[in-house]
């Protein structure tokens, strides 16, 4: 049996959590989402929780089982906490700048890189070397986060670019200045 899978969703107070067929609906104070799940899978709502379970123990309903219990409890989580990711920048005259709702990065190219942020994404400047991703869907704020990283990856050498924050680049020593004959 797979342990995160039979784990219980707790429901909080202030979020409304309706079923139709196999699609899900999830209302709370930061909004809504709705996703459409696997029709194999068994959704049971007793009370205030959520129990995810599967019909058989195939090899397919057992992989489905805890992705859909993970993937309801994120939604959960999204409507009343909401995630967030935060990338740092490294590099001389690397920065990032908010104009308006438009994310500008400065990264060493020959023009500025421009990012227009999805519904539903917020994206914070606190610093010019920092940049906060916020929104209630997990996977579109990592995919955000992992498209601003991908303008300028950090590289190994000096460990310019952008990076998640805690991520350690594994640097590498640089080419031998020694005399040439």
């Amino acid at each position: 049996m797979s342990r995160i899978g039979r784990m219980p969703i707790a429901i909080p107070e202030g979020v409304v959590f309706k079923m139709e067929g196999n699609v899900v609906f999830v209302k709370g104070p930061k909004g809504e989402l709705s996703r459409e799940l696997h029709s194999d899978m068994i959704i049971e709502v007793e009370g205030q929780t959520v129990n995810v379970k599967r019909p058989s123990d195939n090899k397919q309903h057992r992989s489905l089982h805890g992705l859909t219990r993970t993937l309801v409890s994120n939604m959960v989580i999204g409507v009343t906490q909401g995630f967030s990711k935060t990338l740092e920048i490294a590099g001389v005259g690397y920065r990032a700048a908010k104009s308006g709702n438009k994310l500008s990065l400065t990264l060493g190219f020959s023009h500025p890189v421009e990012l227009d942020p999805p519904e539903g994404i917020t994206i914070d400047v606190p610093a010019p070397n920092r940049i906060i991703v916020n929104g209630i869907n997990k996977e579109v704020v990592g995919s955000i986060a992992a498209k601003i990283r991908s303008y300028r990856e950090p590289e190994p050498y000096k460990g310019k670019g952008i990076k998640y924050a805690g991520e350690v680049v594994r640097r590498k020593v640089g080419k031998a200045g020694g005399k040439k004959k």
